[in-house]
């Protein structure tokens, strides 16, 4: 009787203590950046240049700038088997997503990663579990922040709180954008301006605008007269 044939084991392409990169001998890589032009870089070079790195990009941008041009031009000039290098982990990532997103899609182009302060290398099998910790750590906090916020909507539903943003006019400026609009010699821009709102805004909260029409004023009723006492004229 035939053997069923024992499945392969699984290949993790993200295991942590895989060799990295995969192609040995590449290139020292370094970033440097300061956040202000006022700063200066040299202590960041110098370290860099210590470290055996052959070529060194540098920003003079802050982290929270999206366009760091410099580090653009690194990952492209990175090819399999380079290790890119920077002074410490703070120079590369605004936060711990992104240094892990950064990091994350080096090891798949097969390039390693090394911050000198932090003494985190991820060409070795220590530095790889280490920052496999830092992801992981990194997920259980979005999870955490993902769930304090669902919990938060969940109970301002409950108490009947209104969510979202609040509306560009309530129901007591509608009512006097109607009662200006009535008036034949009211514009539609001088009642937006009067009211703070764009035209496009009063022409969506009094919706009989965008047919062309304007709301009637409504007529005025006579309040009752007051009854005379019997006996007198009236």
């Amino acid at each position: 009787m035939a053997t069923a044939p024992v499945p392969a084991p699984l290949a993790l392409p993200d295991e942590p203590l895989l060799p990295e990169p995969a192609l040995p001998g590449g290139a020292l890589i370094g970033y440097a950046r300061v956040s202000t032009r006022d700063q200066r870089l040299d202590r960041q070079l110098a370290a860099l240049t210590g470290a055996g790195c052959i070529r060194i990009f540098a920003d003079k941008k802050s982290g929270k700038n999206a366009e760091r041009e410099e580090l653009g031009k690194t990952l492209d000039y990175l090819r399999p088997g380079d290790t890119l290098v920077v002074p410490s982990l703070d120079r590369l990532g605004r936060s711990l997503q992104d240094l892990i997103a950064i990091v994350g899609g080096l090891r798949k182009r097969g390039i390693g990663f090394r911050s000198l302060h932090e003494a985190l290398d991820t060409t070795t099998a220590g530095g790889r579990l280490i920052f496999h910790v830092f992801a992981a750590l990194a997920e259980f906090i979005r999870e955490l922040i993902i769930e304090g916020t669902n919990e938060g909507l969940d109970a301002a539903r409950a108490r009947g709180t209104r969510l979202g943003r609040p509306p560009a006019m309530d129901r007591d400026q509608i009512a006097h954008a109607r009662a200006m609009l009535a008036r034949p010699d009211a514009t539609i821009a001088s009642i937006a301006r009067l009211l703070g709102v764009s035209r496009a805004t009063l022409y969506k909260y009094v919706p009989e605008l965008s047919d062309g029409r304007r709301p009637e004023l409504e007529p005025a009723v006579p309040a009752p007269r007051p009854e005379l006492p019997a006996g007198e004229p009236a």
